[in-house]
């Protein structure tokens, strides 16, 4: 907009209106609200709903790519996403522990949702009976894991949400990814116990890498194995560094073995049964005898399989973590798959980092 003055005598001069404070204000606002709204349509929406002072602090973050967003933030010592943040933050400020308690912790994909199955079926095994063969109605057939053991940071305190928990059967069974030394806070009244599924590394960085690029939003460019390798020894993948996550329990379940179990996918894919015992009496929910001649183990072992949980309708297509299809979770659940993908040099330097790492700290890993 321009206005001019002019006299007979005084050639035409144009004058350039100023905008005053308000409307500068507001066109700069307009444009970061712009900016927002693109880097929603780039995350998939998963800025939406973020305070102003919440921002703040997340532009105070180191950040790096992201596998299924734009960016990874540094919190606390990890990688995770602006959503899982402001859930962890809510979380750690609301949440309220009991003594019987019980905590499934993993890193992602590995075994999160088997672990869960077996776990909520071994501590419901006497109101769902897993042995009898007219039974269509255990929760199990009807409902994904992640439904039956939510998660702190996807289902409960999602979007930074307060549940309501008064209503939970004892013993309440929850699960996280969130590693212990940001958890041990909000559990450490006494009876709480946790229980830790570990995976070797191999495996784990190709079952994320095929699930992320799987549940990714459309506006995000896919992660190539060779850049999500790359991110992954660095350490940039959910919730890691994964040695850090990796020792972290590790440590405290060689401290306090009444508070820890510190299972791995390998054993349990190996011996299923024995690990049942080990977890049942861990939890304080030992089986008998009679249970045993009954067949109770096996029955929990065979329900809770891999080959089970896929096959049933409910996992095929239906929504239990945010808006991604349940089918995702179920794609091969093998030991050694990594052979199919890594090349020598990536199994070289990744073996080379795990020993770095994890080397002299007694955790092993079976890698086939």
């Amino acid at each position: 907009m321009t206005k001019t003055m002019a006299t007979s005598s005084i050639k035409t001069i144009p004058i350039i209106a100023i905008p005053n404070f308000a409307i500068c204000h507001k066109l700069e606002l307009l444009k970061e609200e712009g900016e927002r709204r693109d880097l929603k349509r780039q995350e998939g929406g998963d800025e939406e709903g973020l305070s102003y002072e919440f921002r703040e602090m997340l532009d105070s973050l180191p950040k790096e790519r992201g596998w299924r967003t734009r960016y990874l933030y540094l919190f606390q010592g990890f990688w995770c996403q602006s959503k899982e943040i402001q859930a962890i933050i809510s979380f750690q400020k609301h949440f309220q522990p009991l003594q019987n308690d019980v905590v499934i912790a993993t890193i992602p994909k590995s075994g999160t949702t088997w672990l869960k199955a077996l776990t909520f079926t071994l501590l419901n095994r006497y109101r769902f009976d897993p042995v009898s063969s007219t039974n269509t109605d255990h929760p199990l057939l009807t409902s994904n894991p992640h439904d039956l053991v939510p998660f702190f940071e996807y289902k409960l305190y999602a979007n930074g949400g307060v549940p309501d928990l008064s209503g939970l059967a004892s013993p309440r069974t929850f699960a996280t990814h969130i590693p212990f030394g940001s958890l041990k806070g909000s559990i450490e009244k006494p009876g709480v116990k946790v229980v830790y599924l570990c995976r070797n590394p191999f495996d784990t960085f190709i079952s994320s890498w095929h699930y992320i690029n799987s549940i990714k939003s459309e506006s995000v460019s896919p992660v190539s194995l060779d850049e999500g390798f790359d991110l992954y020894c660095r350490g940039v993948i959910g919730f890691g560094p994964f040695w850090e996550h990796m020792l972290g329990y590790w440590r405290e379940s060689l401290k306090r073995p009444e508070k820890v179990l510190f299972l791995r996918y390998e054993d349990l894919k190996e011996d299923i049964e024995s690990n049942l015992k080990r977890l049942a009496s861990f939890l304080g929910v030992p089986f008998t005898d009679e249970e045993e001649r009954k067949g109770v183990v096996k029955a929990i072992s065979d329900l809770c399989s891999f080959k089970n949980l896929k096959k049933l309708e409910v996992n095929k297509s239906s929504k239990s973590i945010k808006n991604f299809e349940n089918r995702h979770l179920f794609r091969k659940g093998e030991v050694s798959d990594w052979v199919n993908y890594l090349s020598p040099s990536q199994a070289e330097r990744l073996l080379a980092l795990v020993d770095d790492k994890l080397g002299g700290t007694g955790l092993t890993f079976r890698y086939s």
